[in-house]
Order: structure tokens, then sequence, then C-alpha cells
């Protein structure tokens, strides 16, 4: 008999205790009525035969969602599409008592697809695959925060992980970025071809006033002050020279070569 009483003492016991994780956020339901405070991570003792603890998860949680969406241009868009919230701690009781456990499904996927809908309609099926994407995000948050204000949920963010594009409308884009890319080619080339005939120009440029400067340069007086440089250097020259010159220009005949 006492083993029995032990065993009856144990599973009493056991079955009194509800244990809430980190994360979580548990209320005593005793005969279908919510009361007390909520309870945050720890021991929670109960009666188990009127009562139980019923847990909520108020940490962030991350809910994919796959659903088409339609575009501006009237598109269907396949989207995967992530929602970070959590439940407000101090709102357990409202949230189970007005729309129960299932409030993930009840009330927040039913507002995001809504949400989701509405400001994918106001873009083109382009514009969720480039950069606004994240205005597209921001507007889907801003709106479920709007709708869900005060129904004790967080929306964290919306973030679009992945577009996926009618296939036609697919290779529109790819001819584009292609035509875009030959014509940036095609620029490149012309700006380059235009810089090596500049380059040329000014090179041809150059050439011309170096050879003008050297023409004006060259004048009756400064040959004939060569000529008179000529004829000094010769005149310091220990060999015998023939000099023939018009006064002008000098021509210079080694007189020792023409024996």
């Amino acid at each position: 008999m006492k083993k029995i009483g032990l065993i009856f003492s144990a599973v009493a016991l056991l079955t009194s205790c509800a244990i809430i994780n980190p994360g979580e956020v548990g209320i005593k339901q005793t005969l279908g009525k919510l009361h007390g405070t909520p309870k945050s991570e720890g021991a929670v003792f109960i009666n188990p035969f009127i009562t139980q603890v019923v847990k909520v998860r108020t940490a962030t949680v991350n809910r994919e969602v796959r659903l088409n969406l339609p575009s501006k241009e009237g598109l269907n868009v396949k989207a995967e599409i992530s929602i970070l919230y959590h439940v407000q701690p101090d709102k357990i009781i409202s949230v189970l008592q007005e729309v129960g456990l299932g409030y993930e499904r009840t009330l927040i996927l039913s507002t995001f697809r809504s949400s989701a809908a509405d400001v994918c309609a106001r873009f083109f099926a382009k514009d969720m695959h480039s950069g606004k994407r994240a205005e597209i995000e921001l507007a889907i948050k801003k709106l479920m925060i709007e709708r869900l204000k005060d129904r004790g949920v967080i929306i964290e963010g919306i973030l679009l992980k992945s577009i996926a594009l009618p296939d036609r409308l697919y290779r529109a884009i790819e001819e584009k970025l292609k035509a875009e890319q030959e014509a940036q080619q095609m620029q490149f080339v012309l700006d380059r071809e235009r810089k090596e005939a500049e380059r040329k120009q000014i090179e041809a440029e150059g050439i011309k006033n170096a050879q003008q400067i050297i023409k004006e340069g060259i004048t009756d007086q400064n040959i004939e002050w060569k000529s008179l440089e000529v004829f000094q250097e010769l005149s310091k020259s220990p060999n015998t020279k023939i000099i023939i010159s018009d006064g002008s220009t000098p021509m210079i005949i080694d007189s020792d070569k023409s024996e």
C-alpha cells in the first residue's frame, strides 16, 4: 500500500507542475476560464484535475509563406516571404480570448495575405525582382502594423526571400539587359575611338608646332652665325684646310686627302 501511495503521490506531483520554457509565457486556465498573471519561464504548480497551463510563444517567430501575388499589370507572381513577429507577453489573455490559440492562422496570416496583395498590386512585376524589393517589404510591414494595431502582435519584419516571375517576363527582362549591355559596350568603343582621335590630333598639332618653331628659327642671320662658329673651330685645327666660302656658307676641303 505504501508503494502504491508513493507512486500515486509522485504522479500527482508531476502532473501538478507545468514547465514554461524560455521564449514562452503561460497562463492558467481553470474550468475553461483564463485567470491570473502570465508566467514566464520556470515551473508553475496547478491542480491537474481542473487546471491547465496554456503556453504561448513570445520569442520571435519566422513564418515562411508561399503565395501568388498580383502585379500592377495583372500578372501573378510566385513569391516566398518570411514574416517575423512575436506576441506581446502582456497581451496574452486578450489574444487568447479574442482569437484563440490559432491566432497565427486567423490573425497574422490572413492579415499578411491581404496586405501583401494590396501592396504588390501597386507595383510592376519587375519591381518585385529589382531594387524596389525593400520598398515593397516596408510597405507590407507598415500596412500589417496598421491593421494589427492593439491586437497584441508585433510585426518585426517582412522579407521577400524569392520571386518567380512569369517566363515571358523573364525573357523580356533578359533581352532588355542584353540590349543595355550591348549599348554600353558600343558606347565604350565609341568613347575609346574618340579619345584615340583626340590623342592623335593633339600629337599632330604638337609636331606641327615644333616644325613651325624650327622653321622660324632657320634665318639668314642664324646661318651666318653658325658659319662664323665653324670658321672659328677650323682656325683652331692643326691640319691644313682649304676653305672656300661665298661669305655665307663655308665649303671645307682637306688638302691632305686631296693630295
